[in-house]
């Protein structure tokens, strides 16, 4: 979202102590460190953006009025044409900026990163850039202050509030430190960064009200309520309980030590991100789940349809072995990374990745 797209990636070094432990922090001398004080918020003031406070009381109160168009007035072809418009932003947001661009868990080729960026675009969470930064963040120093949705500081402020003040200081300091590169070499990345204030109105608002009137003749103010109010403010919710509800209620299978869970009402979704405990233990599995019916959602089958097609490569995943390995050494720490690629993945883990549908040399 666009009120915390100010942080910068370079400036002066912070010190990178997250509290987070490493598997390498199980030995004695590596627990010894006062972690009290590191996973708990300062209690600052928070500095409220009322901007986007009137814009989300309007969005919320706008979709309920959509509710009742849904019920009351809406024609077929605009309830189908919004179901699609909600399952394209959706994986715009899990297989494009979290699974494809902030995690790296797969490659993809130009069509299919174009069709990424342009679902992305229309589910309008901000820039893929500025997503995968905060998401970097967010999986580096989980739960901290640097945390940018920290879900210590409550379920509201996990949920919506992060986005209705400013940055924590801490949330802009570690921002300089998380590396980009990788996205700054994506040309078609930086394109919708620097337009992004034009095409996503486009997208996001104006395609999905004018296309039902100037089609099946739906009037104004359904095509505006529902496929563009309401379809838009579903996907940011169904978002937004990620960064609350499964940091805080669910099981931890796979890691009790850590705050995500695995979210049953996420998982019944089958939107691809309800397994939030695996998710933060294994960030470069481009599944976000175990294997079998576990990763049978929406997002992954998207992938694995693409990958058939040639488009989608070099899929990471985890073996079985190496989850209940894991799980048998459940408490013993997380690994804080962002994905694949950060210097911080550990060899093991790498070496023990199965990567499908490799790219073919010809």
């Amino acid at each position: 979202m666009p009120p915390n797209s100010e942080v910068v990636e370079f400036g002066p070094k912070v010190s990178d102590t997250t509290g987070v432990l490493y598997e390498m922090d199980a030995e004695p001398e590596g627990t010894a460190k006062d972690l009290s004080t590191l996973k708990t918020t300062d209690g600052r003031k928070l500095e409220l953006v009322w901007m986007n406070i009137v814009l989300f009381i309007y969005v919320h109160t706008a979709s309920l009025y959509g509710i009742w168009l849904l019920l009351t007035a809406i024609k077929w072809q605009t309830f189908v044409f919004s179901v699609i418009l909600f399952l394209f932003s959706a994986v715009g947001i899990s297989g494009g900026a979290h699974r494809l661009w902030a995690h790296r868990t797969y490659k993809a080729n130009l069509p299919l990163r174009l069709i990424l960026l342009f679902f992305n675009t229309l589910a309008f969470q901000d820039a893929v850039y500025n997503w995968s930064r905060d998401h970097r963040l967010h999986h580096k120093y989980s739960e901290t202050d640097a945390d940018p949705y920290n879900s210590r500081r409550g379920w509201f402020f996990s949920h919506i509030g992060w986005l209705c003040c400013k940055k924590h200081p801490n949330v802009t300091a570690k921002g300089k430190l998380i590396d980009l590169s990788d996205l700054r070499r994506d040309p078609l990345v930086m394109f919708q960064k620097k337009h992004y204030l034009i095409l996503m109105p486009i997208c996001c608002f104006l395609l999905p009200t004018l296309v039902p009137v100037y089609f099946w003749g739906e009037s104004l103010s359904v095509a505006w309520h529902v496929p563009a109010l309401l379809r838009w403010c579903l996907v940011l919710n169904g978002v937004w309980l990620l960064n609350s509800s499964a940091h805080l209620y669910g099981k931890r299978p796979y890691d009790q030590s850590i705050s995500p869970t695995n979210q049953s009402f996420l998982i019944w979704l089958r939107m691809g991100e309800g397994y939030h405990n695996y998710h933060h233990v294994f960030p470069w599995d481009y599944k976000s789940a175990e294997m079998g019916h576990f990763s049978q959602d929406l997002t992954t089958n998207f992938i694995k349809t693409f990958a058939r097609l040639g488009w989608a490569y070099d899929l990471k995943s985890v073996s079985l072995d190496m989850v209940q390995k894991r799980v048998l050494r459940t408490g013993d720490g997380t690994h804080p990374i962002w994905g694949w690629g950060d210097k911080d993945h550990p060899q093991q883990d790498i070496d023990s990745t199965t990567i499908t549908h490799k790219k073919k040399i010809k």
